[in-house]
């Protein structure tokens, strides 16, 4: 059985990364996997939350929503500060990734906000945040170098994630909604530039699933997130003519 879209099993849908989409805000990106789009934002806040005073150390932060019209039928905001669970459990998730690849005494005593959007939702938004807001946070380390505010980067790794799963007899990388649905197995996998795992995140929908199938899965998500790393740096090699800071950019599988 084919895919919706045509890809091959170990395939990743077309990635494009856009920096830079937004004036007034440190770092700001816009990434598209197949049909999904997110706005990842990162914000320099000075001073850090009250237990963290005092320490020297910065800290980095994430929230995380879909916008009404993301899913085709409208979705009730989130207000008041009260979010539902599975955003809770998202915007948690953004927020240790990009921590496990932050050198928190470098920033000095100020928060980086990562804020993600969903804009279009077609599967895969939260790992597609976790990508999109590490080019983010990237860009927002830059400005903090650029405006003298730290001596050296708070930059300590890179990372990203993909989702993986079994559909039928089948283990397919990067899940687009249409097989995230129907999916027996779905994993979300996020990995550093050094091969060690942040997060794991993985469940059976209907049969369990053997050990080797695992290891077949996380095989599968590593080469991909690996894919991933390699376009994130070369999104974040670009510049702006104008600003000397990044340039927007297309990049596919």
């Amino acid at each position: 059985m084919n895919r919706p879209d045509g890809r091959k099993p170990d395939e990743l849908r077309p990635v494009r990364i856009q920096r830079g989409v937004l004036a007034r805000v440190a770092g700001s990106v816009i990434i598209e996997t197949g049909q999904t789009r997110v706005l990842c934002t990162a914000c320099v806040e000075e001073g850090v939350p009250e237990w963290r005073r005092g320490s020297g150390l910065g800290w980095v932060t994430a929230e995380y929503d879909m916008l009404p019209a993301s899913t085709g039928q409208r979705r009730a905001r989130n207000r008041g500060g009260r979010v539902d669970g599975r955003t809770q459990e998202i915007q948690r998730l953004i927020g240790r990734c990009i921590r496990a690849v932050t050198d928190f005494a470098a920033l000095g005593e100020r928060t980086i906000w990562i804020d993600c959007d969903v804009l279009q939702a077609d599967g895969g938004t939260r790992t597609a945040a976790i990508s999109g807001s590490y080019v983010a946070f990237a860009d927002a380390a830059r400005w903090c170098l650029d405006q003298g505010l730290v001596s050296r980067s708070p930059v300590a790794g890179q990372v990203a994630a993909v989702s993986v799963g079994r559909v039928g007899r089948r283990t397919l990388l990067d899940l687009c909604y249409a097989e995230d649905s129907r999916a027996d197995v779905d994993f979300n996998v996020a990995m550093t530039d050094a091969g060690r795992y942040v997060e794991v995140q993985g469940s059976a929908e209907g049969a369990p699933f053997a050990p080797r199938e695992m290891q077949q899965m996380l095989k599968l998500a590593s080469a991909g997130v690996r894919r991933l790393l390699a376009m994130q740096r070369a999104a974040l090699s670009r510049r702006l003519a104008a600003s000397g800071r990044t340039q927007p950019g297309k990049l596919t599988r």
